[in-house]
């Protein structure tokens, strides 16, 4: 169907990349709309500040940040929508800039409340659309077309108007027409933005299928780090176009500190126990949330200080909650 990606090379590699863009400047003001038109003002904004990048065959990769850290302008990026400023990109070997249709036989995108459906038509037009426009062999397109309809859960709209779907119904039919075409690789940008819990599960479930059964190399960004934490092994966090933490999401948790919460449980009128080293974060009706560091106070001296207290009936430990560490991090990077 097209050429093969080139072996043996990263799915994706960013050096040194940099993007700016030009932002004018306008007072808004009555007064100053001749000086706005004879000598309009200009802002350069940095989007991506000297970001490097590797990315290998198979990860299955979160790609998060605060709101303007750069990840959308990353994905442009690779996908060869906008050209960075300085520094080079090669992602499956090829360089998006010069080329971007090649590289689109092996990649998909999905930008989340974009879609590539035909709004007046059923769901299965725009498919066959697809395999008509790109020359997809009928023996590839009828297997994905199997998979995905499995899968998802498709066969109940295939014949459904795209107009005429709900918002989880229609990322599940975008999800699948993007793999049509078997990618090596696909940039999914917010893909569970929207969806219900069940409809959230239902697509985590399958991105992690096709990257574990098919290799396939998946990069996807969100604000939702619970949503990343149960998809990817691995999280790269933007701050103010720089990364500022590449890693596992154990490591993540530790950056901070080993944080972990305890949940106790007493009589509904028995005051909080005080627990040396521990942060009370809340106590209602007889249920007290602590939290402590794990790199300071080990579990089982925990334990020994709770099996000191009659009253309590219950004890729950986990981790903290991703959303939590990844809020504190903004918070620490903001103030720095």
């Amino acid at each position: 169907m097209h050429a093969t990606a080139h072996p043996g090379t990263p799915a994706l590699a960013i050096d040194n990349v940099t993007k700016q863009y030009c932002q004018w400047q306008r007072s808004g003001k009555a007064r100053d709309i001749i000086k706005n038109m004879l000598r309009p003002e200009k802002r350069a904004v940095t989007a991506l500040d000297h970001v490097s990048l590797t990315i290998g065959p198979g990860e299955f990769v979160a790609y998060a940040g605060a709101n303007g850290a750069g990840k959308s302008t990353t994905i442009k990026i690779l996908s060869g929508i906008l050209l960075p400023t300085e520094g080079t990109v090669s992602v499956l070997g090829f360089d998006p800039a010069k080329d971007r249709i090649a590289l689109m036989r092996h990649i998909g995108v999905l930008f989340g409340q974009r879609t590539e459906l035909w709004w007046d038509h059923p769901v299965i037009t725009s498919f066959e659309w697809k395999k008509s426009v790109w020359n997809i062999p009928d023996d590839i397109y009828q297997k994905n077309l199997s998979l995905v309809t499995e899968l998802l859960d498709l066969e109940g709209i295939l014949r459904t108007f795209a107009r005429e779907l709900s918002l989880g119904q229609r990322m599940r039919a975008d999800i699948a027409m993007l793999l049509l075409h078997s990618p090596d690789l696909i940039f999914l940008d917010e893909p569970t933005l929207g969806l219900d819990v069940l409809a959230k599960q239902q697509m985590i479930r399958f991105l992690k299928k096709i990257n574990k059964e098919r290799g396939t190399t998946v990069v996807v960004t969100s604000h939702d780090m619970d949503d990343l934490e149960e998809m990817a092994q691995r999280m790269v966090l933007l701050n103010k176009g720089r990364i500022a933490f590449d890693g596992s999401f154990n490591e993540l948790r530790n950056v901070l500190g080993g944080f972990y919460r305890i949940q106790v449980t007493t009589r509904a009128q028995d005051p909080a126990p005080k627990l040396p080293d521990m942060k009370l974060l809340k106590s209602e009706n007889g249920i007290h949330e602590y939290e402590f560091d794990r790199k300071k106070l080990e579990i089982h001296e925990v334990l020994g200080m709770l099996a000191g207290f009659a009253e309590i009936r219950d004890v729950e430990i986990k981790k903290a909650p991703i959303e939590d560490v990844v809020a504190n991090l903004y918070l620490s990077w903001r103030e720095n």
